[in-house]
């Protein structure tokens, strides 16, 4: 079979590598779609070919001037453009993880529907881009019909489509197996500086759901209680970091805080997960969470709000809990559920070990593989079938 997989910003670059590696293995000839790769990527396809298919007048024109509004601009022109006239994949299904533009991808996809393409699209979140980008994802809901087949992580984005009265029948279940960044190296781990206490870590893009305000404000209430740690922050944000930072310096604590703001490559992501002794996730909400996935091999500590993946976690052998969870919007218990574990290595140690036998026990990426596939063989027999009476 001859797939096109189609990420055009690599939103979730590390996701789409492991799972064509894993298609690709089991025979198939697999294409991942997407932009030029830039320093900080670093994806090496095995037994998968990868094509800069995407956003290449933009992205020649980043160094030169940025990524502001003139950069977003000719990006969703150009894509625009790709849509209603650029070359189709010739593939025997087509598989995008991420519609970057609604208002374009409805052109495209209507062009391969014309060609009777076998659609499946991966539903990473129920609400688009977290509704934090109201104009790219303007008609996201409308564009799903348009996929013979629907990919999701759990249950709870599920039972949201289908509240959105999308056919149950549309949506498979492929669990988001574990991730490995690439690893530390000498360099990176150079580039972030040793622990002097115990170390809390954010780290991944920054935007208002993430709630890294909330861990901000728990941080600050454990200071003034006298609690000594460590905050780092590490990875590109999409807000204003220097509101959301300047209690930390009004308060005198900046020398406590370790900022690595940017798109960071993935060595230097796994440095400062090495680093840390506590990662946190104060997520407003979320479906499935990559970063949380590629950090559960580190076997450190973590915290996480009662949402999505988080909140559907199995307890361990002993019926423990791998993570410790806490309410959402809720920046007091927050600092209540650190305080023992910037208190105490014993108890950090024994939450790293949970999670990382947590990562042990879940999915892998040969049955996410085997599964997928198995949902692109019923989208060709959907299309077979002239796409059913739903017209999907």
């Amino acid at each position: 079979m001859r797939v096109a997989m189609i990420d055009p910003s690599l939103f979730t670059g590390r996701y789409d590598d492991s799972l064509c590696a894993a298609i690709a293995a089991q025979g198939h000839a697999v294409t991942l779609l997407g932009r030029p790769l830039r320093a900080t990527d670093a994806l090496i396809p095995a037994g998968y070919r990868y094509t800069p298919r995407y956003f290449r007048l933009g992205e020649r024109l980043r160094p030169l001037i940025g990524e502001g509004v003139s950069f977003r601009a000719i990006k969703a022109a150009d894509y625009m453009i790709d849509c209603l006239i650029g070359s189709l994949p010739c593939a025997d299904v087509v598989h995008y993880q991420w519609l970057p533009f609604a208002p374009a991808d409805r052109h495209g996809l209507r062009r391969l529907r014309a060609r009777g393409v076998p659609l499946v699209h991966t539903v990473h979140n129920a609400t688009a881009y977290h509704g934090d980008a109201a104009v790219q994802g303007h008609g996201y809901m409308r564009l799903l019909a348009q996929f013979d087949r629907l990919i999701v992580h759990g249950a709870a984005t599920r039972d949201a489509l289908v509240a959105a009265e999308i056919a149950p029948e549309r949506i498979g279940i492929v669990p988001h197996p574990p991730m490995r960044l690439a690893p530390a190296t000498a360099q990176s781990r150079a580039q972030v500086p040793p622990p002097r206490a115990p170390r809390i870590l954010f780290f991944g893009t920054i935007r208002p759901y993430k709630g890294l305000d909330l861990l901000i404000d728990a941080c600050l209430r454990l200071w003034r209680d006298g609690a000594t740690f460590e905050l780092a922050i590490a990875g590109k944000p999409f807000v204003d970091m220097a509101a959301m930072l300047r209690p930390v310096h009004a308060s005198g604590y900046a020398d406590r805080l370790h900022c690595d703001l940017g798109f960071l490559g993935e060595d230097r992501l796994s440095a400062w997960m090495e680093s840390a002794d506590i990662m946190v996730f104060p997520y407003r909400h979320i479906d499935s969470s990559g970063a949380f996935l590629s950090a559960l091999h580190h076997g450190k500590a973590m915290v996480c709000t009662a949402t999505g993946l988080f909140a559907s976690l199995p307890p361990d052998a002993s019926g423990s809990p791998p993570v410790t969870l806490v309410p959402i919007e809720d920046a007091a218990a927050l600092a209540q559920a650190l305080l023992p574990l910037v208190g105490s290595t014993a108890i950090r140690q024994a939450m790293g070990a949970r999670a990382a036998a947590l990562g042990e026990s879940l999915a892998t990426w040969d049955k996410a593989g085997s599964a997928t596939v198995d949902i692109y063989r019923q989208a060709q027999a959907h299309v077979a079938t002239g796409r059913g009476r739903d017209g999907a």
